[in-house]
């Protein structure tokens, strides 16, 4: 699957407060979940790499460091104010990309789309970012279901096995997944974005944005996987259960 010229951004300056531990350094896979979310960034091929990160956790600054010591497109920005919002670090990450774009012109980028995301999607794949990638809206987002708590997860993992046993109706099994969240991951007109960057306030300041534009202009890729995140303690009991995640921290 083709994708266009790209960067990315990831948003990973959250402070894990619900959840009462960096969730950016939990572990997938024997490394920290900041390095195997920027690793999937790195597998699409994008021309840049921007990662926003709390600017007070050495932690999470050293674990990113190898990769960008190993990767030169790879490109970390503090955030001084992180308890502002993710519209406050997405402004961040894209100021950061104009200042690599408009660099000297031996050096300067090719890019017509930005892949946004963040680090706490623990079932994201790359096939999904390339199917993000090759769309030709304006914007095209993930869609999912909205999963706020433990017991909603265990009654979608639940529902899923029964599907499978009784093979339910199309439409039955489209219902039992309902969609009701269009956001992150999602691919965006590079020029657009930078438009809208003096805009983005607070933390829904993009979702508000792409909800303005015309409905031809947006598209939606579903994976009801992304409804699992981590933001409780009962979320990474969880997922470490369902070996989502590595049962011990190495960090």
């Amino acid at each position: 699957m083709m994708t266009q010229n790209h960067a990315v951004i990831v948003l990973a300056s959250g402070l894990s407060q619900r959840l009462g531990q960096v969730k950016q350094l939990l572990n997938k896979d024997g490394e920290p979940l900041i390095c195997y979310m920027t690793k999937l960034a790195l597998a699409t091929q994008p021309q840049a790499i921007i990662i926003v990160i709390p600017e007070d956790n050495l932690l999470i600054a050293s674990a990113i460091t190898e990769l960008a010591t190993q990767h030169d497109n790879v490109h970390t920005i503090m955030n001084p104010i992180p308890e502002t919002g993710m519209a406050h670090s997405l402004y961040l990450g894209i100021k950061a990309l104009n200042r690599l774009d408009s660099a000297d012109s031996c050096d300067s980028l090719l890019i017509n789309r930005v892949l946004i995301m963040g680090v706490d999607q623990i079932l994201l794949d790359e096939e999904h970012l390339l199917t993000l990638l090759a769309g030709t809206q304006t914007v095209v987002a993930s869609g999912y279901s909205s999963l706020e708590n433990w017991s909603n997860w265990q009654d979608l993992d639940e529902k899923a096995v029964i599907d499978k046993k009784n093979a339910i109706d199309e439409t039955t099994a489209t219902e039992t997944l309902k969609k009701d969240i269009i956001g992150l991951p999602l691919s965006i007109d590079y020029e657009l974005l930078k438009q809208w960057q003096a805009l983005l306030t607070g933390d829904k300041g993009l979702r508000y944005l792409i909800r303005g534009l015309p409905t031809s202009q947006i598209s939606t890729v579903d994976n009801h996987q992304l409804s699992y995140d981590i933001d409780t303690p009962e979320q990474l009991a969880h997922a470490r259960a369902q070996r989502w995640l590595d049962r011990v921290d190495l960090i």
